[in-house]
């Protein structure tokens, strides 16, 4: 059993027993000024029902904090059926007390009436009467005014006692919600921390792509120079094979036609043949790729 469970058990306990001490004095007030010999006062009556009263408030009260925080649902369900019943019973003993007040007071008009014939009669028994009801009298009130004091002592320091109650059950919540709201703080903060270390990595992480990029692009010009470099001196080198060649062509033809004209017969000369063309050997071969 949990220590909510137990605080709902012991609320209820100690409900059974305020409520019945206070039908207790609520019929004792019902019963004041019937018979003569009364042990308390009918304020004292009054304020001891007004303190059970209270007190069976503050239970009430109580088992209303209590009761969400069962651990299962039927005890939740019980707890607040409970509730209803001690609602519904604290206002039947506020009921009670209001019309055991109403016949106190009848009691007492019915009782002081009696008195009244007895001390307007003659004889000695009337004379003693007179005198034993000045000194209870006067004992009575005395003793009515500090059981009044007492009282409203009492209630005041129950009224303290609830305020108290409320103010330290609101620190309590008040520090379950900051501590709520500092764990809340640390996870935002971790959170906040690794996002700029985040940031960071992708800055470096930027720069280093923006140093390759650029490393990149100057070795492909590089490249592209180069090889544009050396495509041209091929064009050129062809161009002088080709022009070689054909001066080459032109000058065998002009051989034929002087030989032929002087009677000479010379080896034929086939048009496919690939004159032979003294290439410098500072002039090297490079292939394009």
């Amino acid at each position: 059993m949990d220590k909510v469970t137990e605080a709902v058990e012991k609320a209820k306990k100690d409900w059974e027993e305020t409520y019945g001490k206070t039908l207790d004095h609520i019929k004792a007030i019902e019963d004041y000024g019937k018979s003569s010999d009364q042990k308390n006062s009918l304020p004292r009556l009054n304020g001891l029902a007004q303190d059970g009263l209270a007190l069976l408030s503050s239970l009430q009260f109580n088992l209303d904090l209590l009761a969400p925080q069962l651990p299962t649902d039927e005890d939740i369900q019980s707890a607040n059926t409970t509730l209803q019943s001690w609602k519904n019973q604290i206002q039947s003993l506020r009921s009670s007390l209001r019309n055991a007040n109403l016949q106190a007071k009848a009691n007492m008009r019915k009782a002081a009436k009696e008195e009244r014939e007895l001390l307007l009669g003659a004889g000695g028994e009337s004379t003693i009467r007179r005198r034993n009801l000045q000194t209870k009298t006067g004992m009575t009130s005395a003793a009515e005014n500090i059981t009044e004091s007492l009282r409203r002592t009492r209630q005041l320091m129950v009224q303290e006692v609830e305020r108290n109650t409320t103010m330290l059950l609101t620190n309590e919540e008040s520090t379950g919600v900051l501590k709520k709201a500092e764990s809340e703080y640390k996870g935002h903060r971790s959170l906040l921390m690794r996002t700029r270390n985040l940031l960071t990595t992708m800055q470096r992480q930027d720069v280093l792509d923006r140093i390759i990029l650029i490393v990149g692009f100057v070795f492909f010009s590089c490249a592209v120079l180069y090889v544009v470099s050396k495509r041209i001196g091929l064009l050129k080198l062809q161009r002088t094979v080709t022009a070689a060649i054909k001066a080459g062509m032109v000058r065998q033809a002009n051989i034929g036609q002087d030989a032929a004209e002087d009677g000479i017969n010379l080896a034929p000369v086939h048009d496919n043949a690939i004159r032979r063309v003294e290439v410098p050997l500072e002039q090297h071969m490079h292939d394009e790729l």
